[in-house]
């Protein structure tokens, strides 16, 4: 094909199932909650309808608590054991015609809506958000009711899948040192852990040195074992827990999205409820609680002991994102975003910062560059008022994606495609760049 905007059309059409676009044509077949959102404003360019299909399709995974699962699974029988994994049948709030996660992930979907109305004229624009408003208001005020129990403004994670940087090392440090059980030491201690390799579908479709490694892997299972023997009951979880996080890329996500649910619920006439509001205006406030003045970023916090988890990624730099941080703040976070031997490398924005010892350049969210993080930054940026890096990060970004292809992820400093070919989300966000 002759231009990266016919391949990323092409990359959509290949993932379409319908009613969801799954991220990739092998290894993910489900329906993932922020890859749904990202592919939502992809589709927005090519077909509006198509494009708030991909938005009702998360929505109807939702729980009648308000939260919206991570996953909601492809029924097919050959998939049974995706759904036995999770089983989100053990919890009476899950839905009862699907199977989901028991789990939530960033939750950008106010920010896909709202992408999506742009293309619309107003009338159309204003009966779509009318239509998703009382489930997005549902799940943010769950995500108050349930994940902030200290009313301090700030969420807590339960799990790294709900981070969207899944083995992310501030989370893998911590669940390593505190939820690390017997079994899996001595899976370590006797270097078993290669045989992990044949129970996993993603090292079979993958070379290994792409994906996280087995014993992050088996600890992230474990993880979930232990959130389902608790029926995703979070009193029951929190009651036990020995590391959970408020995660810094989560609560900036989250941030710039209230600011999006108060706009799209003003432009349909909606009024949201005074609690929701007042939680809103202390998040961006508690969002402060992370910075790090040594490091002049912003950190996850382990909510357990309050703690900064001071292993700077990617997220460190979101709040630019969220775009409520003050403008000294801003500058820090940009002077060490364009730092070369850093975060600006060949091909920016890697995961995870070349000066720290954790930095893997092909490892899933341990160093590779993903178009996902790129579009936050490019967005956050623009918005306050750093055109100059901005347009270099969109330019990097879409320069690598022509010269390698549609990828999950990509070496930073050669700029090579790695994980799954054919990839959503990367297609999604590079045609939104495109046309923007």
């Amino acid at each position: 094909m002759d231009t990266l905007s016919e391949q990323c059309e092409a990359v959509l059409k290949l993932n379409d199932h319908s009613k969801y676009t799954a991220p990739g044509p092998r290894l993910y077949p489900h329906q993932w909650l922020w890859d749904s959102a990202f592919a939502a404003i992809g589709w927005s360019h090519i077909d509006t309808k198509r494009a708030k299909q991909e938005i009702f399709s998360m929505l109807d995974g939702q729980w009648s608590n308000g939260m919206i699962p991570h996953m909601i699974f492809d029924m097919h029988p050959k998939y049974a054991q995706d759904r036995g994994t999770w089983r989100s049948w053990v919890s009476p709030l899950s839905p009862n015609h699907l199977a989901t996660s028991g789990i939530t992930q960033p939750p950008i979907l106010a920010e896909a809506v709202s992408r999506i109305g742009a293309q619309l004229q107003k009338p159309q624009r204003q009966q779509f958000y009318k239509k998703v408003l009382p489930a997005l208001i549902k799940y943010h005020q769950w995500l108050y009711t349930e994940r902030d129990p200290h009313n301090e403004g700030l969420v807590l994670q339960i799990h790294p899948y709900e981070t969207g940087l899944d083995n992310t090392p501030p989370w893998m440090t911590g669940i390593r040192e505190h939820n690390r059980p017997w079994w899996i030491a001595a899976v370590e201690k006797l270097h078993l852990d290669p045989l992990i390799n044949v129970a996993r579908r993603d090292t079979r479709a993958i070379p290994p040195n792409q994906r996280m490694r087995n014993i992050d892997a088996l600890v992230i299972w474990d993880v979930i074992r232990r959130l389902r023997r608790k029926h995703y009951d979070i009193d029951k979880i929190l009651h036990r827990s020995l590391f959970i996080i408020d995660d810094v890329a989560f609560n900036s996500i989250f941030i710039r999205n209230n600011t999006i649910l108060r706009d799209i619920a003003a432009e349909a006439r909606i009024k949201l409820p005074e609690d929701l509001t007042d939680r809103m205006k202390r998040s961006e406030q508690a969002l402060e609680s992370l910075w790090d003045d040594s490091f002049n970023v912003y950190f996850s916090r382990d909510f357990i002991t309050n703690h900064l988890l001071k292993e700077p990624t990617v997220a460190s730099l979101l709040p630019l994102y969220a775009g409520t941080i003050s403008k000294e703040r801003a500058d820090k976070l940009v002077k060490v975003l364009t730092n070369n031997h850093v975060f600006w490398l060949k091909n920016p924005v890697p995961s995870v910062p070349r000066n720290v010892r954790r930095f893997d350049q092909d490892r899933y969210w341990q160093g590779p560059t993903w178009i996902n993080t790129n579009w936050l930054l490019i967005d956050g940026l623009e918005r306050m008022g750093y055109k100059n890096e901005s347009t270099a990060l969109k330019s990097h970004t879409i320069e690598m994606m022509r010269q390698h292809g549609i990828w999950e992820y990509y070496n930073p400093l050669t700029g090579q495609g790695l994980g799954s070919p054919d990839f959503s989300w990367s297609a999604a966000l590079a045609l939104d760049l495109l046309n923007t």
